[in-house]
Formats: structure tokens, C-alpha cells, sequence
């Protein structure tokens, strides 16, 4: 590269794309980790346009189905390298049959270059079904540093009641509901108290529910516990789990989609309901392990692996 082409470069870096609907949070987890990347790739230096292609468009990123297909259908352009972010199985994770994932594959052969999944087990569990995709790699969500963080976190301590926190945006009932209400009935509530942030199909009577807040409200509510409960099932990259551990939450989770990746020895899975007493005692006893266990990337370090596959950013980058 020349020196004038690389001070041009330099002061008049390729713009980036995001297809995808964006809506106002709190909302579901792909649009918060979307919104996330998208403010780390403008703080790195890139310029980075939502739904529109222009002649500096490098590259550009497709949110698996929520995106709106004619307009890249008009918009695309041969020079912009185009890597779709697949989830799911959607249908596995909806209780429901696999359209919605054979839409995403006809997607994936018809516009992509490259394909991210937010863990192996949606990688996995997308090929089992017997679609293909372009190029996959694996890339974990991360959350916003500038909202979840573990500064300012209310000290552990084992004197008094142990709080327990679980969160969902959806009011699916694979996002863990009727566990939580059977946990109601057989906690000691004389060593616990729950709060329930989200969406719910169930009202509780002794669990605290509170309805959905902006991200910097849930932040707080993170910091003010002490362990995160998921019992969602088949989630490909919980957004929700991640967040928590960020904010420095060791995690009981169904050991279920991609939430034993995310966790690693930060946490227990359970397979049964009725397991999640005794896992609890255990985090109790031994808490600081499992909080020292916490290893999630970054948002920085997941933004320089999407960079790295939109061919942006040409040197290896460590894995997170």
C-alpha cells in the first residue's frame, strides 16, 4: 500500500453495515449485542451504517432473519463482503417446526460470503438438521462494558440471606418460568430471596418480579445479587447469561444450548429442577471459586474477531 493510500485509509476508513431491525431497549438479546458491537466498532474507529450499503461499504453484517431482505436485495454490492450472524435452531428453541430455520439457510446460500454463530452448540445443532452454511466460525456475544461490570457489586456475604436473581426478555415458556415457580415452592425463603426481572407467563407470590428496565437499571439489579439462575432451554447465546456474568455473577443454569460454553466453571448445570437446592448450597460454600471462574470475552476482543471475518482487519487476533 502506498503512503497516500494509507493515510487515505487512515483518515477515510471503509464504512461497516448492520442489517437488522433495530428497536428502542429493552428487548431481546440480538438486538442488545448488535446495539453493543455497533457503538465498540464506532468507539474503534469505524464508520458504521444500519441497513444501507454505499460505495466505502466493506463489509456488512446480517442479523439472521430480522433484516430487510429486498433492500439488500437492491442494495448489495459484489465489493461488500457480507457475513450473516445465524442463532437457533429457531424452531428447537420455539417448540416449533423449522421454517424459520430452512428462511435463514436460503439466506445464508443466497447473500453470504462467511457465517458467524454465537456458539458451537447452534453450530451443531443447525447442521444436524442438515443445513450448510458459507464459512462458519463461532463467535460468543459479549455484553456493554460501559452498563455490565463488576464494579461497585454489593459484597457476598454468607450471614445473611443469599440473593438470587434470574432475567428474560421473552415470555416463552423454554425461558425458564415453570422452573423458577416450582424453585418458588421449595426454597428455604429463611436463607434466600429471588427477584424476577422480564417478561413471565407465571405470576409468583414469593419471588420479587419486576417488569422489564432499561439496561442500565438491570445492570444495578445484576450488581445487587449474588447468583444468576437460567432455566431457559435450547438458547443458543444467552444475552441475559452473559450479562449477568459480566456483572460478576457466578451461574445455576439447564444444561441446555450453548449456556455450558458460556458458563465453563463459573456455575452448575442441572438436568432436573429438583437439583437446584443442593447446586446452590454448594456455590454458597464455595462462591469465591466460582466467581474467580468467570472467563467471558470482551466486547472489544469480539469485535476485533467480526472485524477479522468481514475481512476488515487482516492480522490474527487471539481467541477470547
Amino acid at each position: 500500500m502506498s503512503m497516500l493510500s494509507h493515510i487515505h485509509s487512515w483518515l477515510f476508513p471503509p464504512d461497516i453495515g448492520i442489517f437488522h431491525h433495530f428497536q428502542k431497549p429493552p428487548y431481546g438479546g440480538a438486538n442488545q449485542f448488535l446495539l453493543a458491537l455497533r457503538s465498540e466498532l464506532m468507539r474503534q474507529g469505524w464508520r458504521v451504517v444500519s441497513n444501507a450499503i454505499g460505495a466505502r461499504t466493506r463489509a456488512c453484517i446480517l442479523n439472521a432473519f430480522a433484516f430487510d431482505v429486498e433492500k439488500l436485495r437492491k442494495l448489495r454490492r459484489s465489493t461488500c463482503r457480507i457475513v450473516h450472524r445465524v442463532d437457533g435452531p429457531v424452531g428447537t428453541y420455539r417448540g416449533t417446526d423449522h421454517t424459520i430455520d430452512q428462511q435463514v439457510a436460503d439466506l445464508n446460500a443466497e447473500f453470504a460470503d462467511a457465517t458467524v454463530f454465537q456458539s458451537h452448540y447452534s453450530m451443531d445443532a443447525n447442521m444436524a438438521l442438515g443445513f450448510t452454511f458459507k464459512n462458519p466460525t463461532v463467535i460468543m456475544n459479549a455484553a456493554d462494558p460501559t452498563l455490565f461490570h463488576p464494579k461497585g457489586r454489593q459484597p457476598f456475604r454468607r450471614t445473611r440471606k443469599i440473593r438470587l436473581i434470574s432475567t428474560s426478555w421473552s415470555s416463552n415458556p423454554n425461558k425458564g418460568a415453570p422452573v423458577y415457580k416450582w424453585l418458588e415452592d421449595h426454597l428455604d425463603w429463611h436463607r434466600y430471596d429471588y427477584t424476577f426481572v422480564g417478561q413471565t407467563p407465571l405470576e409468583f407470590e414469593r419471588i420479587r418480579a419486576i417488569p422489564a428496565v432499561p439496561s442500565y437499571k438491570l445492570a444495578d439489579l445484576l450488581r445487587q445479587h449474588d447468583i444468576y439462575i437460567t432455566a431457559s432451554l435450547h438458547d443458543p447465546c444467552s444475552n441475559a447469561l452473559i450479562e449477568a456474568l459480566a456483572c460478576g455473577l457466578p451461574a445455576i443454569y439447564a444444561d441446555s444450548g450453548g449456556h455450558p460454553e458460556i458458563v465453563g466453571k463459573a456455575g452448575h448445570g442441572f438436568r432436573n429442577r429438583e437439583e437446584i437446592p443442593a447446586l446452590l448450597e454448594d456455590m454458597v460454600k464455595a462462591y469465591e471459586t466460582h466467581q474467580t471462574n468467570i472467563h467471558i470475552p470482551t466486547l472489544a476482543q469480539v469485535a476485533l474477531h467480526y472485524l477479522k471475518v468481514m475481512g476488515i482487519l487482516e492480522k490474527d487476533v487471539p481467541t477470547p
